[in-house]
């Protein structure tokens, strides 16, 4: 069920009458089509940024994204309508932020003594939910926190690894539409090595290495050693940003490094959903499975790392592409849980905003 944000609106009043003082969290996050009808207007608004892509001179960019996007929305309608005619990122961001700020104004609540805008049982933090590509658009939530009296507000990248192309555009529209508004923005832009969202990855690792069995250990579930292997996949990006100095790769890379910390494994990585036609970064995710093919290789567990949610990446790409790929080329396909709204996540992004909070004196 699609979840409406004014369930998640605080009364801009206590029981008192008294005017409180709300400070806003609004989660930044891409978006996606919430019918097959919106599909089309969707993918124009994702190849419309040329900061994600660069097609042609810039009087260009509008005039081939609308090309791209109508020959491509019959196709991609087909996809979303095998994983129930609409993209889920909606609904599990809300109850991502419906988490959070449960838990934020939870910790908050029990704080001895309490901060200046909770003491006599006022103030509170509200956590809103912001698209890029589609609604509810940052234009669309900015008027409602600015209606509900929030002066002070944190932006929260649900991008883990930073790129100019995702949680780099997602900031700059954010400031774009904030301008004009008396509020003060704060913004977490990357944390990819924050040791709750580790945590929260390596758990879910090992709940997909456990679930294959092995022969050679009588049955017994084993940890990812031997003919287990771990592929990270992440979400490609056009070579041209890397090179410019986006510190995406490097981010991804060391994210994977925290968590061989702790687990002994073996694993690969490699780069999913490229489209356009400029040069992106290899090896993708096809390239790796029919490699292990050759490899022999048998059984394969994917970890989507950079994404902390499910959507078409997942559900179709994954679950359906990639998992009917490597099973024809004889292969036993995994994939891990997304995060979603896994309780070491949630905790992760709770001591991020509180951290934020803190480092601006807010409480």
């Amino acid at each position: 069920m699609q979840i409406n944000q004014r369930e998640l609106r605080y009364s801009d009043r206590d029981l008192g009458g008294t005017k409180k003082e709300i400070i806003g969290v609004i989660l930044l996050n891409l978006g996606g089509p919430d019918s097959l009808r919106a599909v089309r207007p969707f993918l124009y608004n994702l190849f419309s940024d040329r900061k994600i892509i660069r097609l042609g001179p810039p009087f260009l960019q509008k005039p081939i994204a609308w090309l791209i996007s109508s020959l491509r929305s019959r196709k991609t309608e087909k996809i979303y309508s095998l994983i129930g005619g609409r993209s889920p990122i909606l609904d599990i961001t809300t109850e991502q932020a419906k988490a959070l700020e449960a838990a934020l104004n939870s910790s908050l609540s029990s704080q001895s003594p309490l901060p200046p805008f909770a003491k006599g049982g006022r103030g509170g933090i509200k956590v809103y939910v912001g698209m890029r590509y589609w609604h509810p658009f940052m234009e669309e939530v900015v008027p409602e926190i600015s209606r509900n009296g929030v002066k002070k507000l944190v932006a929260l990248s649900m991008y883990p690894h930073y790129s100019h192309a995702t949680a780099g555009s997602s900031i700059s529209k954010l400031k774009e539409v904030l301008s004009g508004y008396p509020i003060v923005l704060f913004c977490i832009s990357s944390w990819h090595d924050h040791p709750l969202y580790i945590e929260a990855l390596i758990d879910v690792i090992k709940k997909g290495l456990n679930s294959f069995t092995s022969s050679e250990s009588g049955g017994r579930e084993r940890e990812g050693r031997g003919d287990i292997k771990v592929l990270f996949s992440a979400h490609n990006l056009p070579e041209s940003i890397v090179k410019k100095g986006d510190p995406y790769v490097n981010q991804i890379e060391e994210t994977i490094g925290e968590i061989l910390k702790r687990l002994n494994i073996e694993w690969y990585l490699s780069y999913q959903s490229k489209s356009g036609p400029v040069k992106w970064l290899e090896p993708t995710t096809e390239e790796m499975l029919k490699r292990f093919a050759e490899l022999g290789y048998k059984k394969i567990l994917l970890v989507p790392i950079s994404f902390v949610s499910d959507h078409i990446e997942t559900l179709y790409e994954i679950d359906i592409l990639y998992k009917g790929m490597a099973e024809r080329l004889g292969m036993m396909f995994k994939r891990v849980d997304s995060l979603n709204t896994h309780p070491l996540f949630i905790e992760a992004l709770k001591d991020m905003v509180l951290k934020g909070l803190k480092e601006k004196g807010w409480i």
